[in-house]
């Protein structure tokens, strides 16, 4: 079995003898958890939303495209492409991601490999022409792009190779045969919340989800988890600008109910508890629950989300990788970064310890999954993941954990 072991520096390498396709195929990745550092978890809003950064590119005009580049010299030729002269955020947090990346590769010991660093433009052409160029020049499997719309265009020039793609969007529906997404899926988050909730006994559900694309992910996800878990969905309303009716229409069956999910961000999430507060329902008297969106300074400073449950991963796997960016680059990490920084990771394992299978499907969907800085996660064969996440708790002082990251899968 490959497994983390202890390594005497902070690389993030793993070696075992005997390794096999079925074995867990573990990742130590980074130095020991820093709990002591507070203050530097980063919301995931951005990050969990599938229909924000990872879903369309910037309205601004992208710079002027940047050079390829390459980082280490092994044998094993790993594309990663990224919007790096994307306009606005979109650009900075590519350029974090590659940071990420190159310091996976500076922390892993020895890797045997080479990472093709493509800019795609913040464009699906400039995706596809990044992919192109990276597997006639050898590589192997693709890390990247971060744009949702620019999946399916590097997908095809993947296909064409039979390589694999591991893609940073958040829009589970361009994931698909070869492309495996490592971003945090709001099924995830909806899953855990609700396995959670049941064990605590919470198992009538009122449910109010914003009327658009998160919405109908996270509706579709909610629908199948509560009843799975043994639960019912006493009410279900969407809202739109309008969040008074819809509020009012929960609040009057609010008393069938022990929990109430509300999945939405920061100021929206806010909003909708104010709406049923002004409608009559004593949020104090119900267990809130929610997704990582919820990770928000708008949500821990509001009075009536206090004690609310949300589902995410453990922060100090975030805060420690934090600490190694800032010292190798005087800067804060992006919250995304460390989807580049697993990835790197994971394809050094794989190439470490797969031999000349190591990217291929029955690999990467390893159903004992792989341990990231986030936490564990694995890919299914649909191009999904499921990520092993906390249950973290709303307080004034931001989110306290109250149920820990799964040390392994269950089937």
């Amino acid at each position: 079995m490959v497994g983390p072991r202890t390594p005497k520096s902070s690389s993030p390498g793993s070696r075992s003898s005997g390794a096999t396709r079925r074995s867990a195929i573990g990742l130590l990745l980074g130095a020991p958890l820093l709990s002591a550092c507070a203050g530097v978890q980063q919301s995931l809003s951005q990050f969990s939303n599938p229909f924000s950064s990872s879903s369309a590119p910037p309205a601004q005009p992208a710079g002027p495209q940047q050079q390829a580049t390459t980082a280490g010299t092994g044998g094993v030729k790993v594309a990663v492409i990224l919007p790096l002269s994307a306009a606005g955020n979109a650009g900075l947090a590519a350029q974090s991601m590659r940071n990420a990346a190159e310091m996976a590769l500076a922390e892993f010991q020895n890797p045997n490999i080479q990472l093709l660093i493509k800019d795609d433009n913040g464009s699906p052409q400039g995706a596809q022409a990044g992919a192109q160029q990276a597997v006639d020049e050898g590589a192997e499997i693709i890390l990247g792009p971060l744009f949702a719309q620019s999946v399916p265009a590097v997908a095809q020039v993947a296909r064409t190779r039979g390589i694999s793609v591991i893609a940073f969007s958040t829009d589970s529906s361009i994931a698909g045969r070869g492309v495996y997404l490592l971003s945090f899926l709001p099924e995830s988050d909806v899953n855990r919340i609700i396995e959670y909730s049941a064990s605590i006994g919470k198992r009538s559900v009122a449910v109010l989800v914003p009327d658009n694309a998160y919405g109908n992910v996270v509706e579709a996800a909610v629908k199948a988890a509560v009843p799975r878990r043994g639960g019912r969905i006493v009410a279900f309303e969407k809202y739109g600008a309008d969040r008074a009716t819809p509020a009012r229409t929960v609040a009057q069956q609010l008393g069938s109910a022990d929990a109430l999910f509300i999945a939405d961000d920061g100021d929206a999430v806010v909003a909708v508890a104010d709406a049923m507060t002004a409608a009559g329902a004593n949020l104090r008297n119900i267990q809130m629950l929610g997704t990582g969106l919820w990770d928000n300074p708008r949500v821990y400073a509001s009075s009536a989300l206090q004690g609310g449950l949300y589902a995410a991963p453990d922060p100090a796997g975030f805060r420690a990788f934090s600490g190694r960016y800032r010292t190798k680059y005087g800067a804060e990490p992006v919250r995304t970064a460390t989807l580049a920084y697993d990835a790197v990771a994971l394809v050094a394992a794989l190439a470490r310890t797969q031999g000349t299978t190591r990217f291929s499907p029955d690999v990467l969907t390893n159903p004992s999954g792989f341990a990231g800085i986030d936490g564990l996660f694995r890919f299914r064969a649909d191009g999904t993941n499921e990520r092993g996440l906390a249950v973290m708790k709303v307080t004034t002082g931001g989110g306290v954990a109250v149920a820990g990251s799964p040390k392994s899968f269950g089937a």
